[in-house]
C-alpha cells in the first residue's frame, strides 16, 4: 500500500487549521483516512475558549481510534460517538450552543478485506478511483444548493445557514448531524486508489477548473499531494495579481491538505 500526505497552512500569520491522519493495522489489512477541515469563526465570536486546531486534533483523533477499534460501527456511527466525545471534553468551559463552536467538515475512508466504507459531510471531498480507472468524486453539494448571494464555503458562509434545514451541516457539538453525512461503501476489489482532500486543495479543480476529478487524482499519482498543493499556490498567486478574478472574496490562500492511497 501507498499512503501520501501533505498539509499545507494558509499563510504563517494563523495555524494550519486542517487536520489529517492515515493509519493502517500491523496486521497490514485495511485502513483508515481520516481529513478534517476546521472552520475558521471571527475573531472572538465562537464561545469556546479553545482554538480551532484542538478541536481538529480532539475529533480526528476519536475518529481514527474508534475506526480502527470498533468494526462493529458504522462510519456515521462513529463520526456522532466522536462529536459526542469532543463535545464533552469543553462542554463545562464553553458554549457549545454557538453557532460557531468550533467545527470540521469531514472526508473519511476506512477499508478492510472486503470493502471500502466512505463519508463526506460538508465540502471537504473524498475521490475513489475504480480499477478501471474511473474516478468517483464522493461530495455532500449542500453549500453548491445554498440561497443565491451565500458564499460557498463552509468557513465563511452566513453562519444562519449552518447545521440548519436548508442550510449545510458540519461536525460540532451535535452527534445527530451524523445522519447527514454522504455516505456509503463499495467492494474493496473494485478500489485502485483513494484521495481526500480540503476545499483548499480540491480548489485545483472546483476554482481554478484545471482538470476534472480524474485529471486532480492522476495529478497526485505522479507528483504527490505536495505537488497539487504547489500547483494550487501558484494558480493562486495568479489569480491575485489579476486582480481575484476566481477567488473573489475567499482567501487568497487557504489551509490546504491531501491524502492519498494506493490500495
Amino acid at each position: 500500500m501507498r499512503c501520501e500526505l501533505v498539509t499545507v497552512p494558509g499563510g504563517p500569520e494563523r495555524p494550519n487549521e486542517d487536520w489529517a491522519s492515515a493509519a493502517a493495522p500491523a496486521s497490514g489489512q485495511g485502513g483508515v483516512v481520516v481529513v478534517l477541515d476546521g472552520v475558521t469563526p471571527p475573531v472572538g465570536d465562537d464561545g469556546c475558549v479553545h482554538s480551532v486546531p484542538w478541536f481538529t486534533a480532539r475529533l480526528g483523533g476519536a475518529l481514527v481510534e474508534l475506526s480502527g477499534s470498533r468494526r462493529d460501527m458504522d462510519l456515521a456511527e462513529i463520526l456522532s460517538e466522536s462529536i459526542r466525545r469532543t463535545a464533552d471534553a469543553h462542554r463545562p468551559t464553553c458554549d457549545l450552543s454557538h453557532a460557531r463552536t468550533p467545527q470540521a467538515t469531514v472526508a473519511l475512508a476506512r477499508w478492510g478485506e472486503h470493502a471500502v466504507e466512505y463519508l463526506v459531510l460538508s465540502d471537504a471531498v473524498l475521490l475513489l478511483e475504480g480499477v478501471d480507472g474511473a474516478v468517483r468524486a464522493v461530495l455532500d453539494d449542500r453549500l453548491d444548493r445554498l440561497p443565491p448571494g451565500s458564499l460557498a464555503s463552509a468557513a465563511t458562509v452566513d453562519g444562519r445557514l449552518r447545521n440548519k434545514e436548508g442550510g449545510f451541516f458540519t461536525a460540532a457539538a451535535d452527534p445527530a448531524v451524523a445522519a447527514r453525512a454522504v455516505t456509503g461503501s463499495i467492494p474493496v476489489t473494485e478500489v485502485r486508489s483513494l484521495a481526500a482532500l480540503t476545499d483548499g486543495a480540491s480548489r485545483w479543480t472546483e476554482v481554478f477548473h484545471e482538470g476534472d476529478w480524474a485529471a486532480l487524482l492522476e495529478l497526485v499519482r505522479k507528483a504527490g499531494p505536495q505537488g497539487l498543493i504547489d500547483r494550487v499556490r501558484e494558480l493562486e498567486r495568479a489569480d491575485a495579481a489579476a486582480g481575484r478574478v476566481r477567488l473573489r472574496r475567499g482567501k487568497t490562500h487557504d489551509d490546504a491538505t491531501a491524502v492519498f492511497v494506493e490500495l
